[in-house]
């Protein structure tokens, strides 16, 4: 059977020819950028460039890098190129100080969008005849409002089941045979094993594809849920900052993801000069939004450490692939599809009276990440009541999960009592061997 696409001119596009398409977006979008976002006028007016400098994508070099500390500098409108009253949407995402990552969208930009979902979505196998059950987050998170607007684009009868109560999820997919399920690969395995428990074989659901990302996974986690599920898993990759899930994609080879070049520039730097780096090489990923009318970020930094291949597919797409993220240069953390840095922790110790002296220990049971912090007490808070100890754990935890989003086990400890190496205490501990 000859391989589906949702867009195959895009898709399939010459290599050449892209990078035409690319240069010529480019080229508007950076004159875009500078006559109607100030924060970034000012960077390409510290470094000495002007948008008549940028004549295709050989020039990107040229242009100042964006942070996650540009989007928090800016916020919330100090980045946004259109006006509010042609602003359709905003989502977002948690920042690394309580200030949130916040990114507008006309309805152009929701409509492109759901067509990088879409064409995921195909790439997984999907038509119009599929039942495609969306059991990421919707509201303010990006993955179940993107899936969802790109499994309407394609036709697909829609689950909008958001993420969480798994009878009820057990019960729609079993009822109304879901084909395709999206959510995080964690929440995915969750479902599975409670489908086992209920009885059911892998050739007795429904399913034949699943679309799983906003977390890292490993290929033993794809064989389990492909094995319990009796599908086919593919990865997709997105952030908040350039749209969300369907930057890039996996196709039906699963060796490694396409990037949807007509919407996004992806280049690799050395994390510590941003030096470009060639093809094949393993660096920090940097993500150019080139089709973003209303939040339209140039050279912006993921973070993300991967690499990028333009080895021919057997697919036939011939966009250009990255590898699964294969760590970050900061030190954020993402559990259970949340962002999560420990700078947060620290910020709500202090509001909430305790020293910043803690342990983050991170794991992974049965296919779902655990997440609990330790905490040392001062010596004026310290205590032998159980009673008191939980409560102040409680109190805690809490105030984590309103900063974080997401509900952590809180233990709090005797003072002195977590290891420090040279002085310094260890903060992370992650034992989920994501790579």
């Amino acid at each position: 059977m000859a391989q589906k696409y949702y867009q195959k001119e895009i898709e399939t596009m010459p290599v050449e020819e892209m990078k035409k398409l690319q240069s010529e977006k480019l080229v508007k979008q950076v004159k875009h950028v500078y006559d109607n976002v100030e924060y970034y006028r000012n960077l390409m007016d510290e470094k000495g460039v002007k948008p008549e400098d940028i004549k295709g994508i050989d020039d990107l070099y040229k242009l100042p890098f964006l942070s996650k500390a540009d989007l928090r500098d800016a916020y919330p409108y100090g980045l946004l190129a259109k006006p509010l009253s042609e602003c359709v949407r905003i989502q977002s995402t948690s920042g690394t100080t309580g200030r949130r990552v916040v990114a507008f969208y006309t309805q152009h930009d929701v409509d492109l969008w759901e067509d990088c979902c879409a064409r995921a979505i195909v790439a997984a196998g999907g038509t119009k005849e599929d039942v495609c059950q969306v059991a990421y987050g919707y509201g303010l998170f990006t993955g179940g409002p993107g899936l969802n607007g790109g499994s309407h684009k394609v036709g697909c009868l829609t689950l909008p089941m958001s993420s969480g109560n798994t009878e009820r999820q057990i019960q729609f997919m079993t009822d109304l045979k879901a084909t395709i399920l999206c959510c995080t690969p964690s929440y995915a395995a969750y479902i599975g094993e409670s489908l086992k428990e209920q009885g059911y074989k892998p050739e007795d659901i429904p399913l034949k594809a699943g679309i799983f990302g906003a977390e890292p996974w490993t290929e033993e986690m794809r064989q389990s849920i492909q094995n319990t599920l009796g599908i086919k898993a593919y990865d997709i990759y997105g952030l908040t900052e350039t749209s969300g899930p369907g930057v890039s994609f996996e196709c039906s080879e699963q060796t490694g993801m396409h990037v949807n070049e007509d919407h996004f520039i992806a280049e690799i730097i050395d994390p510590d000069t941003g030096e470009v780096l060639p093809e094949g090489s393993k660096g920090e990923l940097v993500f150019t939004s080139l089709d973003k009318e209303a939040f339209p970020l140039l050279r912006y930094r993921t973070r993300d450490i991967c690499v990028l291949s333009r080895k021919k597919c057997s697919c036939g797409r011939t966009l250009i692939k990255m590898a699964k993220p294969m760590g970050r240069t900061d030190d954020m953390l993402i559990i259970r599809g949340v962002n999560v840095f420990p700078s947060q922790i620290e910020t709500v110790l202090l509001k909430e009276g305790y020293e910043p002296n803690y342990q983050i220990v991170v794991d992974r049971v049965n296919n779902n990440d655990t997440f609990e912090v330790n905490v040392e007490m001062t010596a004026d808070q310290f205590t032998d009541k159980v009673g008191d100890i939980l409560s102040m754990e409680k109190s805690l935890a809490e105030a984590m999960k309103t900063m974080l989003g997401i509900n952590p086990k809180v233990h709090l400890v005797a003072p002195k009592s977590i290891a420090r190496s040279e002085g310094k205490a260890v903060r992370v501990i992650d034992k989920r061997k994501l790579i």
